[in-house]
């Protein structure tokens, strides 16, 4: 335990996702060692983007204007739009380059557990999206754990009586992966997902 602000510095540090004790430490430290230039550059960064960055009033992605750049781009396909749970799920997605169409972020995904369920996320948001007959395809691109098959198996039921195509990713095993290692649904999925070999 460190005295006063350099123990609240650490408590803070180590309040953010995936920063452990030992790494709160080292990264508050780091800033005591940084030159004060670089230490106000990382505060004022910090203040702007809680000032300016909010929600696409459309999908719910990362905005600093009403829509996003996704939304705006009339060159996506309005036809095709792909549900994933946070915003960083679209960053993954635009890295791969192989989908042209529209977002919609749910902002989570259903988890009883943790008390989390559709009314929590961004469902009734969706549906008006749907409704005007220009999606013909909703692409759940929720995570492979329970949290994320829960919330495609409720949006697939919620979406059938819509008349939309309906698709999921696909899944299985990853590529340099070793079958060994493979628990057994990734397995198992990757036997149901399987193609011709060409």
């Amino acid at each position: 335990m460190y005295e006063g602000v350099v123990q609240d510095l650490i408590d803070e540090l180590g309040r953010l996702p995936g920063v452990g004790p030992k790494s709160a430490q080292r990264i508050a430290f780091h800033l005591l060692q940084a030159e004060p230039t670089d230490v106000r550059r990382l505060a004022d960064v910090l203040i702007e983007v809680k000032a300016k960055v909010k929600f696409c009033s459309t999908c719910f992605n990362v905005s600093e204007d009403e829509q996003c750049r996704i939304c705006r781009d009339e060159r996506r396909d309005p036809s095709v739009l792909c549900v994933v749970e946070e915003y960083k799920d679209v960053v993954a997605i635009e890295r791969t380059r192989e989908f042209r169409g529209r977002y919609h972020v749910l902002g989570g995904a259903i988890s009883p557990i943790d008390g989390i369920g559709p009314d929590q996320l961004h469902v009734k948001e969706l549906m008006p999206r749907l409704a005007d007959g220009t999606v013909t395809e909703v692409i759940l691109a929720t995570d492979p754990n329970l949290e994320g098959e829960a919330t495609a198996t409720y949006l697939t039921r919620l979406l059938g009586p819509m008349g939309l195509r309906v698709t999921r990713l696909a899944s299985g095993l990853p590529v340099g992966g070793d079958l060994e290692y493979a628990d057994e649904v990734t397995l198992g999925r990757a036997f149901a997902g399987r193609r011709a070999a060409t």
